[in-house]
């Protein structure tokens, strides 16, 4: 296997260099040769939370001499779980901030440059281009498309970790003679049928053991040795501890890596996803559902208007925090629906509105003509009316 990295004249190591990594150097696969090129090589990290959190420590500790991070969030009390790289007292801080501290305390010869922004289709190109390796940490649909359809444009390798609940998977994709995402996800799920990390949840441990897969491939690929996941899909389940793999393959009808590719730019993710632009506050609507603020519904509940409110979120949520209501979980609203009465004005609401904007189609489309969805659930409970209510 080559390395990724275009032919140059490789950087000398210092004397604290040798001595920071003997343990690499006495390394066949590695050696001097092997400790240059991790320092010359350029790595972009999308992302430095759960995954992007193990994915950076790693690389900044092996000698990556470069190392990109796109990131535009801050850091909150619920990241810390999993999100390593950051600690309590960074709570508040930008991500990016936090991230380049620890970095820059763990390996002091390492060069972090900092892209605060959300990456979109108009400058994803410009950023990537720098790089010569792009480790794919995002935890959402159209960001991965734009990275893989970025990959391949620009002719870099995209090193793909994702996570959800105790499952994880792992591949290297765009890489010359291999398949790319689009090759193994032609077509993005349907919004909302996939919940985030948020929403289902994930083992705080997971993102560690993906992220640090997803460094040992980067890694891999910077030396020329071994062999990537290239052509590969590892599915990792972190409750039986089972490793599985399936081989992928080119798609030749593939509308980006594929030799005939009608996707020669970058494109409208989020519409590529089906995701609806946010509706504008003269309008309130998303799906024809009326988007109720939390607000409003204080207001209403302080006028002690009849408003039935609808908690489609699990029991055990129910117990963190709640505003009242009738809990019905989301999978048993179908065979409770007769619990709800259609001529009642209903409010659905759940931890950030995903679940509860289901549901409140569902009803919808059984016949049911006043209902709203609670626009931000609980969390926006917890910020704007009051913070007693626990936030998750």
């Amino acid at each position: 296997m080559a390395s990724v990295l275009e032919p140059m004249p490789l950087p000398e190591l210092t004397t604290d260099e040798l001595a920071r990594y003997s343990r690499h150097l006495i390394l066949p696969e590695v050696g001097i040769d092997g400790q240059r090129k991790l320092k010359a090589a350029r790595v972009l990290c999308v992302g430095t939370g759960g995954l992007g959190s193990p994915l950076a420590f790693y690389l900044a500790a092996a000698g990556v001499g470069t190392l990109g991070l796109v990131d535009f969030d801050v850091v909150d009390a619920s990241n810390l779980q999993r999100q390593i790289i950051h600690s309590t007292r960074d709570i508040g801080r930008k991500k990016l901030d936090s991230a380049e501290e620890k970095l820059t305390a763990l390996n002091p010869g390492l060069r972090v440059v900092k892209h605060e922004t959300r990456l979109t289709s108009a400058n994803a190109l410009e950023i990537l281009r720098d790089y010569d390796i792009v480790a794919d940490g995002t935890d959402n649909f159209p960001t991965r498309y734009l990275v893989n359809d970025a990959c391949v444009l620009l002719g870099k390798p995209n090193v793909y970790g994702s996570i959800f609940r105790f499952e994880g998977q792992a591949s290297v994709f765009a890489a010359e003679d291999g398949p790319c995402y689009r090759c193994l996800y032609p077509e993005p799920p349907p919004p909302g049928l996939v919940p985030s990390c948020a929403e289902g949840g994930v083992l705080g441990i997971l993102p560690g053991l993906v992220g640090m897969i997803q460094a040992t491939e980067v890694i891999k690929l910077i030396l020329g040795s071994g062999a990537p996941l290239v052509g590969r899909l590892l599915l990792v389940d972190a409750l039986a501890m089972r490793f599985r793999e399936l081989k992928l393959r080119r798609n030749p009808e593939c509308p980006v890596c594929g030799p005939n590719p009608t996707v020669k730019e970058l494109i409208d993710y989020e519409q590529f996803c089906g995701i609806e632009p946010k509706a504008q506050e003269d309008v309130k609507l998303q799906n024809g559902i009326p988007q109720m603020s939390v607000r409003e519904l204080k207001q209403r509940m302080d006028a002690g208007e009849e408003v039935f409110i609808l908690d489609v979120r699990e029991p055990y949520e129910y117990q963190i925090a709640n505003i009242g209501g009738k809990l019905i979980p989301l999978n048993d609203v179908p065979q409770r629906i007769a619990e709800i009465d259609p001529s009642q004005e209903i409010v659905v609401q759940c931890r950030s509105g995903a679940r509860s904007q289901r549901v409140a189609e569902f009803l919808k489309q059984n016949g049911y003509g006043r209902v709203a969805n609670l626009a931000g659930g609980i969390l926006a409970w917890s910020d704007q009316i009051d913070p007693k209510v626990q936030k998750y």
